[in-house]
């Protein structure tokens, strides 16, 4: 549950750093933006580092299965588009493939 709240707390900062990125870029935001952007990507980058992964590898392939998921609540809460059921379906197929790569026994 550690790793989880982790990922999901390194998806939140990486996803508001580029968006703000895509503010500035796209919807012709203040450059500003960009300030607390890279302090957030900053913040993602640490967050992925205290993974309970053993190597880095698996650590952002693990991440990345939250981060989709976490993308997908971004597009219904924060766009106002709901996911549909293709969607649901992905995510579901990523979050089995993060959870085997992370918590699977390894043999050394």
């Amino acid at each position: 549950m550690a790793a989880l709240s982790l990922y999901l707390a390194a998806a939140m900062a990486e996803i508001a750093g580029c968006f703000a990125i895509w503010a500035w870029m796209r919807l012709g935001r203040s450059a500003v933006w960009l300030v607390p952007g890279g302090a957030s990507l900053l913040l993602f980058a640490w967050l992925l580092t205290l993974s309970p992964a053993a190597f880095a590898g698996r650590a952002y392939a693990a991440y990345g299965g939250v981060y989709i998921a976490a993308s997908l609540g971004w597009l219904w809460l924060i766009e106002g588009q709901r996911p549909d059921r293709w969607d649901l379906a992905g995510v579901t197929l990523c979050l089995a493939g993060a959870g085997i790569i992370l918590f699977v026994p390894r043999s050394s």
